[in-house]
């Protein structure tokens, strides 16, 4: 186990404060905040060495990987605890505004959706950016698991496969393969990547991220979460027949009982294919 790790499971140990379920929450989220870091680039750290750089860097990440404001702020929350508990308090803006975090946003209707055309593309110098982002467009997977990406062990056919250690959460998941820009898509990230990953291997993730934020910015591309966005509209209407409701479909309350019923259950489809546990998530994407 690594030092921080370490340091964080003893801290929780020793500061049994809340209830049983948010000591274990606390705990968990830590370990999570401990692994990004690491992720991140962030070695031989111990609870003593959160600086404002670490925190800077995580909500950067956390904000990339489309957490929810709700998510976000209560991992800071977390972070504050553990800097008040080793009496760093100093390190953590007082302030969410500082890290750039807006107040709560609830289901509203109003699209996120976002596309990259070839133009966009063509924009992007470095090839393995390129493929992440139609992966993305293609399969509504998050910037990480783009990147992380490894198209001969993913590529089962008729579906892809994300291994756990791709994902949030530590979750594997399948997407199924529906159409020929897909099976495009796939195929030429295969040519590319061959046995490895959308990383080359002279780069680590922490580098690739980089790389991709830059030549993102470098093409005037931002806000790619929406393409997550576009994939869950997409796969609504492909299921449900209609529109979704921030696609300008109808709302959930002017639906038949009927199809309340095939709403519900490609609103769960549509749940797992993005990682979600939670079938609430899915209106923050398609509307209520």
């Amino acid at each position: 186990m690594r030092e921080l790790n370490y340091q964080l499971k003893q801290l929780c140990r020793h500061n049994r404060d809340g209830s049983y379920r948010t000591q274990a929450d606390r705990e968990r989220q830590l370990t999570l905040i401990a692994n990004q870091l690491h992720t991140l680039g962030y070695r031989k750290m111990n609870t003593q060495s959160l600086k404002p750089k670490h925190i800077e860097a995580l909500v950067k990440h956390w904000q990339g990987e489309d957490l929810s404001v709700g998510a976000i702020k209560n991992r800071l929350s977390v972070i504050r605890w553990w800097a008040q508990k080793v009496n760093r308090q100093n390190v953590v803006a007082r302030s969410n505004d500082h890290y750039g975090i807006p107040d709560r946003q609830f289901v509203t209707n109003v699209s996120k959706a976002r596309a990259v055309s070839s133009q966009d593309l063509e924009q992007v110098r470095d090839l393995h950016v390129r493929i992440s982002l139609e992966l993305q467009q293609a399969f509504g997977l998050r910037r990480e698991e783009a990147i992380k990406f490894q198209p001969s062990f993913a590529d089962q056919g008729d579906r892809i496969t994300l291994k756990a250690s791709w994902t949030k959460g530590g979750k594997a998941r399948e997407i199924p393969v529906r159409t020929d820009e897909q099976r495009s898509v796939l195929d030429r990230a295969r040519q590319l990547a061959g046995n490895g990953s959308l990383i080359p291997s002279s780069r680590n993730y922490r580098q690739q991220l980089r790389i991709y934020e830059r030549h993102t910015a470098n093409a005037g591309l931002s806000k790619m979460h929406g393409l997550r966005h576009a994939y869950a509209q997409q796969r609504y209407q492909e299921l449900t027949g209609w529109p979704a409701p921030a696609a300008g479909g109808p709302t959930v309350k002017a639906l038949t009982p009927e199809q309340k019923r095939v709403d519900q259950e490609v609103r769960l489809t549509i749940s797992r294919e993005l990682g979600h546990e939670r079938i609430q998530v899915v209106g923050i994407y398609c509307g209520k």
